[in-house]
């Protein structure tokens, strides 16, 4: 039983459909995930257009849609995956690398979108004779985009949820199905409750107030921890960083992207003290808090090569 015994009757039962269209009983179909990339690298070009328009940053309108689609696939798809690979399933990589090709089972990295991001627009910038922390300062403002549109989607398919909440500090604390599959001990106190019945079979049953019943029993409430990093990643980091870019245009490459590194850093080991290691620990933190440390040294680099331009133009 939770923890926090009876206050949990009542609570909000995770029960979104991470199926936006299905056809049949299969796996095929339009999933929110899927919309939720579309929708991150939509919105991106849109914003990128209007900087190009502005004459903010190298980058000419014309360039924008194939850059925009080869940075999408080369930087956040290859990137995100190869970087869950390597950094989160690396024993179950080396066993069968063919599963970093088997993207529709999940599993995207964004330390490894970000590092595929970086090598992108070093080459592209290096192909196309621009400046690399001119491209870099761009498409850092847009990327927190897609980082919210992607959290966004961790708490529609009910992933990635967070720490247990008390519901009398925390009333918007919740209950997440995927506990069953995540933690032993409430797999098998729900598995003698309702025998014989999958993960799947509960949520599609989730309608049924005798299950429901049974999931307020032994599933703990826990924080929403997706919305939380989707508001400091995504909505507190965009807003930051492009009203620095629409307000100072004329700002020496490579502030923003050490400011990009800097801040994602800080939002994403604070975010991560909501979240549920699910990935495990390293040195006592959560794996992507881990992750983030390394973060500054390349937010130290980016932000020491801008003000040195700064200092040189006598600003």
């Amino acid at each position: 039983m939770s923890s926090f015994g009876r206050v949990v009757t009542g609570l909000y039962i995770h029960d979104i459909d991470p199926w936006l269209l299905r056809f049949g009983s299969g796996n095929f179909g339009i999933r929110w995930y899927g919309v939720a990339y579309v929708a991150g690298f939509l919105v991106g070009f849109l914003l990128m257009r209007q900087m190009a328009r502005r004459q903010i940053g190298p980058l000419k309108e014309s360039e924008l849609a194939d850059f925009i689609t080869m940075a999408a696939f080369v930087g956040v798809m290859l990137g995100g995956r190869l970087g869950y690979m390597l950094l989160y399933d690396f024993s179950g990589f080396i066993q069968a690398p063919w599963r970093f090709f088997q993207v529709w089972e999940g599993g995207m990295a964004s330390h490894g979108g970000i590092v595929g991001l970086v090598a992108f627009t070093w080459w592209y910038a290096r192909r196309h004779h621009y400046d690399w922390c001119g491209v870099g300062d761009n498409l850092v403002c847009v990327a927190p985009v897609g980082i919210f549109f992607g959290r966004i989607a961790n708490f529609i398919n009910g992933e990635l949820y967070g720490n247990p909440a008390d519901p009398r500090k925390v009333p918007w604390a919740m209950l997440f199905p995927d506990e069953i599959n995540d933690v032993p001990s409430v797999h098998h106190a729900v598995a003698a409750r309702l025998p014989g019945m999958s993960l799947a079979e509960i949520k599609g049953a989730l309608h049924d107030p005798e299950i429901r019943k049974v999931l307020q029993e032994f599933l703990t409430p826990r924080h929403p921890s997706q919305i939380y990093q989707a508001l400091l990643e995504g909505a507190l980091l965009f807003l930051i960083l492009f009203g620095i870019r629409w307000k100072f245009p004329r700002l020496p490459y490579g502030i923003l992207t050490g400011l990009f590194f800097l801040l994602y850093a800080v939002f994403r080991i604070i975010g991560e003290f909501w979240r549920r290691a699910d990935s495990g620990v390293i040195l006592g933190i959560n794996k992507g808090q881990f992750y983030s440390l390394f973060l500054f040294f390349a937010a130290a680099g980016f932000l020491w090569h801008g003000f040195s331009r700064w200092r040189s133009r006598g600003a």
